[in-house]
């Protein structure tokens, strides 16, 4: 499995869109003390980002895919 590949199936792009948007409104309510507020928002912008382009680079790493079989 190459880098950039798409990975992620359509629930995981789901359910990570819907946790990357939840997580950064957390962030923007300052719901969390400063010093962890940065994590907080890295870690919203990663789930989002992996959600809507579909390729995570942990599951390239891991051999992972929740694509499903290609045919």
């Amino acid at each position: 499995m190459k880098f950039g590949e798409k990975n992620v199936g359509k629930i995981d792009r789901a359910a990570r869109i819907i946790l990357g948007i939840i997580v950064l409104y957390i962030f923007m309510a300052n719901m969390v003390a400063t010093p962890w507020s940065y994590l907080v928002l890295l870690i919203g912008l990663i789930l989002l980002a992996t959600g809507i382009v579909g390729s995570c680079p942990l599951y390239s790493i891991l051999g992972m895919n929740t694509l499903g079989n290609k045919v």
